[in-house]
């Protein structure tokens, strides 16, 4: 059975950092590309960033891009997601998801098969 498992979550100052991390079980990680989405109350869920299943690609939303750093380590079926310079607009849950699919549809949820359940990140202004 495939799991995986957020953690990381918090709440934090604007401005403040924050690292998630995914741990994966129940698949062979490091075919698999990854991919972090974040949803905010009353909105859609979104992407954020993904990462290649060598970790040589990684695709960022442009909201996010130079903030968020997504990494993986395959020895240890982890994901991560370091966020700098948090905004209060960044406040979501945040999913990590696993995709089979050709990398470049990974921004897209549709291409992901096995998500998580979530870890919730408050950034207060």
């Amino acid at each position: 059975q495939v799991q995986l498992v957020e953690s990381g979550g918090g709440l934090v100052q604007a401005g403040g950092s924050l690292r998630l991390s995914c741990a994966a079980s129940g698949l062979a990680f490091s075919r698999y590309d990854m991919g972090w989405f974040r949803q905010a109350p009353e909105k859609e869920r979104e992407f954020v960033a993904t990462i290649n299943w060598s970790g040589g690609s990684t695709y960022y939303a442009d909201s996010v891009k130079g903030r968020f750093t997504i990494s993986r380590d395959n020895a240890k079926n982890t994901v991560y997601l370091i966020m700098n310079s948090l905004k209060p607009e960044d406040t979501a849950i945040y999913y990590c998801a696993a995709s089979d699919r050709p990398f470049a549809y990974a921004r897209s949820d549709s291409s992901y098969g096995h998500w998580g359940q979530g870890t919730q990140v408050t950034v207060s202004s």
